[in-house]
């Protein structure tokens, strides 16, 4: 097992984002896991405000010193918030990935996606 972070309070999607569900609003960003693969994160292209995610699809990308990945949807919905601080301050994604270092916040199209989401022990097991 890959030892990390991953509060129990957040649902996991397989390709290393979580979701902070509060109601039918999602607090969505990057795993430990991810940021520790990635390393020292440089940049984050998040998606335009307004537009739309689809769960499983890329919809922003994270730059690391060491290489370029998409960052997933782990649900669907309409993008309320981007967090404006990751322009100038993307180590946040390193420094705290379930804090700060948050990306978007959607509006969730479908709250029942969060049903195929893992917690953190399964998301843990995954890792193994």
């Amino acid at each position: 097992m890959v030892a990390g972070n991953y509060p129990t309070e957040l649902l996991y999607h397989r390709e290393h984002g979580w979701a902070l569900i509060e109601g039918d609003l999602a607090t969505l960003g990057i795993s430990w896991f991810a940021q520790n693969s990635l390393g020292e994160v440089v940049f984050v292209d998040p998606p335009q405000l307004g537009s739309s995610l689809v769960a499983g699809q890329p919809y922003g990308e994270v730059e690391s010193l060491k290489a370029v990945s998409d960052l997933i949807a782990p649900l669907s919905g309409a993008i309320i918030e981007i967090n404006e601080r990751l322009a100038d301050d993307a180590e946040l994604v390193n420094a705290e990935p379930y804090g700060a270092g948050w990306v978007v916040k959607i509006r969730l199209a479908d709250v029942g996606e969060a049903e195929l989401l893992l917690s953190a022990d399964a998301y843990e097991s995954t890792l193994a």
